[in-house]
């Protein structure tokens, strides 16, 4: 066995001390590990919310959640941090479903000095542009496969690097390049299809 492959498998059966802690229900040892991996979920959940008083709520409640069941995580030898951004994204997704129906789209008042023309409406045509824009991008994402649109959504949306990306997801960064750049192809294509 190569000294690699040796050192590759020795980093993924050993389980971190304070995570060992942790499931063992001590809270000194979640301390730990909720400084280690709080900016990396909380930068995630505002790059896709947008909201920084959202993304501090879902923080504390992806951590509250993770408190709740680190008792049953099962270690399988990659971060942490795959673990709390599968439950940072299940909870946004959540978020954003239960605020469809009561979300609105705050648009600027029109200028009353404006003379006629396209001044009264420039806000809410840009408004609108803006909304257009982002159910494209959606639809656009949706034709992606479950790992590339992960992928996407971490290292653009949660602005991760791709070493980042790579331990998120338990991959090499050669395989999360090679996955983003096939992800964008797709999507610059996916794009390029929808009417105008």
């Amino acid at each position: 066995m190569s000294r690699t492959t040796q050192l590759g498998s020795a980093q993924t059966v050993a389980e971190p001390a304070s995570l060992t802690r942790a499931r063992s229900g001590d809270p000194e040892a979640f301390a730990v590990l909720y400084r280690h991996h709080h900016l990396l979920v909380y930068r995630y959940l505002l790059h896709r919310s947008h909201d920084r008083h959202l993304a501090e709520d879902l923080t504390q409640e992806v951590f509250l959640r993770a408190w709740r069941g680190i008792g049953s995580f099962v270690w399988q030898g990659t971060d942490l941090s795959a673990w709390l951004m599968t439950i940072a994204r299940n909870l946004y997704l959540d978020e954003m479903t239960r605020s469809r129906t009561r979300r609105e789209t705050a648009v600027a008042e029109p200028e009353r000095t404006a003379a006629h023309g396209t001044a009264y409406d420039t806000p809410a045509l840009r408004a609108l542009d803006a909304v257009e824009a982002r159910e494209t991008l959606r639809r656009a994402l949706r034709t992606l496969n479950p790992q590339q649109r992960h992928c996407i959504d971490l290292r653009y949306f949660g602005q991760l690097t791709p070493e980042e990306t790579a331990r998120t997801m338990g991959r090499t960064t050669g395989a999360v390049k090679g996955l983003t750049h096939r992800a964008l192809r797709q999507l610059r294509g996916t794009v390029r299809q929808v009417p105008a």
